[in-house]
């Protein structure tokens, strides 16, 4: 298996070369160079900001990234982020931005076993055949009835809160006048997520898929009275009032540097492998400490706008992370691999390529989601971990050159859930490997061959898989714990004093703009877009929240 620190990463070519900053001082001072930094950069340059982009890696992009890891192989793989579900059009026609994605045709297949026969349950577009496929695994027409009412429900909140993503920061009684239905509002703001879902399905399977968008990137189970669930559910049924989660044409690599290429053709200036290593602000002026290879300095700032995690921040101006929020803790499994073939099903009713393009749950029922939080509460690595597939290429060929498309190759994807960070202490080969045995298992369970059979090899003899756990992603991206969000998701309301776009911290002169400000997680530009309307509005409230 490749280690994931020897994946290939490009230095960003039109960015190489630049030792230090060309000027001394900046209206606008961004602090890392993901999608959201670069999002801020574009509004505020093209606003007639003068804009400086720090990045501590060689390359923009965050986590938001494109990379060939397999040596002579001409794949191109979304490293980490790798599906679009929450990038609003408005950023996209804002800043003229040709990035396109594609809806996948299918939206999911499950494998289970029904009186010892392998099938599954298929999830898509053609209604008569997925109303067949539910009674063919529930034996009636019940459970999706009830799914199409569930989901007429959360289309109807997402349809009335994703527009407001891109606005001002609610007040929860103002949010819930928006979602003007007393039922999902208590169904998804109020109650734990588990409660609405056993009074609304009865088979374990259908509950499983359902509570699966609740726990990506979240540590959490069904009835967690904090009602982490229900936040992270929220945040994955809402996306572009529909709920979809599409695949990013040409790869996630595509959407960062075209925002790279926006921003620099506004004005703003980026420079990669610069480390910011301390802020100090008055609030109304600031300094912004940095270090590369070549050299240190100090640059000067009437504003600073901070792309890292809410703790990473505090670190940088010197201070203590807020008592009120536990610290990170990413709970999830990465593996990336290349496929000389898609692998054949047990259930060979089902064709690979229905089974692979849309979602591909692996033991996602209701009650092993359950068993693997407790045993992963207990710090054992669970023994089936639930795990998600896709593959990109059969949406999106493009990330694949001519010759290996001839060849019917494909990429995979697998996002292995209830693996919190607690469980790795050190990243590194050895646990990665330990991690990919256990989470290829049960993919391996519902194959007619191992997908071990069907991995390419690189130009090394070596097969074309990588792994990245939660500590690897802290050593790889300064993710706090290996959390994909920066922190826990919040609710896309607040009724304490957050200021007015939620991205506001204690410093006037400085604001979050990074997954870890409200509303924020995921590919979706718009905690930048907030902050650089925050920063062009003059709206920036002292925050009592510490966030």
């Amino acid at each position: 298996m490749h280690s994931p620190s020897s994946s290939a990463r490009a230095v960003d070519a039109p960015l190489a070369g630049k030792p230090a900053p060309t000027r001394s001082s900046f209206d606008v001072v961004i602090v890392g160079g993901g999608h959201n930094g670069l999002v801020a950069a574009a509004y505020l340059a093209r606003a007639g900001r003068s804009v400086l982009v720090l990045e501590r890696l060689d390359h923009t992009g965050g986590a938001a990234v494109s990379a060939q890891p397999f040596s002579g192989l001409n794949a191109r793989l979304s490293s980490y982020a790798y599906l679009i579900g929450l990038l609003p059009k408005k950023i996209i026609d804002d800043l003229g931005l040709t990035f396109r994605d594609r809806r996948r045709r299918i939206g999911s297949y499950t494998p289970t076993t029904v009186d010892g026969r392998a099938t599954g349950l298929l999830i898509g577009d053609d209604q008569a055949r997925t109303r067949a496929s539910f009674r063919a695994i529930t034996g009636s027409d019940g459970e999706f009835d009830a799914w199409q009412r569930f989901y007429r429900m959360t289309r109807h909140v997402a349809e009335r809160v994703f527009p407001t993503l891109t606005s001002p920061l609610p007040r929860r009684a103002e949010l819930e006048r928006i979602v003007d239905s007393r039922t999902a509002w208590e169904a998804l703001f109020e109650r734990p997520l588990g409660e609405t879902i056993e009074k609304t399905f009865t088979h374990d399977l259908v509950r499983g898929i359902v509570l699966t968008d609740a726990l990506m990137g979240a540590f959490t189970h069904a009835h967690d009275e904090t009602l982490l669930q229900n936040r992270t559910y929220l945040h994955h049924v809402i996306g572009n009032c529909t709920g979809d989660w599409n695949v990013p044409v040409g790869g996630m690599g595509a959407l960062t540097d075209e925002l790279r290429d926006v921003a620099l053709a506004a004005g703003a200036e980026i420079l990669v492998g610069h480390e910011v290593v301390a802020i100090h602000t008055d609030g109304t002026h600031a300094e912004v400490e940095y270090q590369s290879h070549e050299t240190e300095g100090t640059v000067a700032a009437g504003s600073v706008l901070a792309n890292v995690a809410p703790t990473t921040l505090a670190r940088l101006l010197g201070r203590k992370p807020d008592p009120s929020h536990p610290a990170s803790e990413g709970s999830q499994v990465k593996v990336n691999m290349l496929l000389r073939r898609l692998p054949r099903l047990r259930d060979d009713k089902v064709d690979p390529e229905d089974a692979f393009v849309g979602t591909l749950h692996i033991a996602e029922s209701y009650s092993q989601l359950e068993d693997a939080h407790r045993e992963a509460a207990a710090g054992r690595l669970p023994s089936t971990p639930p795990s998600e597939l896709y593959c990109h290429s059969l949406t999106d060929p493009s990330v694949l050159g001519p010759d290996l498309r001839e060849r019917g190759y494909h990429t995979l994807t697998l996002f292995a859930l209830q693996m919190p960070a607690r469980l790795f202490p050190t990243p590194g080969d050895t646990v990665s490997d330990k991690t990919l045995r256990a989470v290829l298992a049960p993919l391996d369970a519902c194959l007619a061959e191992p997908i071990a059979d069907c991995l390419a090899t690189d130009t090394e003899g070596r097969p074309c898989i990588e792994a990245m756990t939660p500590p690897d992603l802290e050593t790889q991206l300064g993710l706090p714990g290996g959390h994909i969000y920066h922190r826990d998701l919040t609710f896309p309301y607040s009724d304490a004093e957050t200021g007015r776009w939620g991205v506001e911290t204690f410093d006037p002169n400085v604001l979050l703009c990074g997954s870890g400000a409200e509303r924020g997680g995921g590919v979706s530009g718009i905690p930048g877009h907030n902050a650089a309307m925050a920063l062009l509005s003059g709206a920036r409230k002292r925050s009592t929240s510490g966030r």
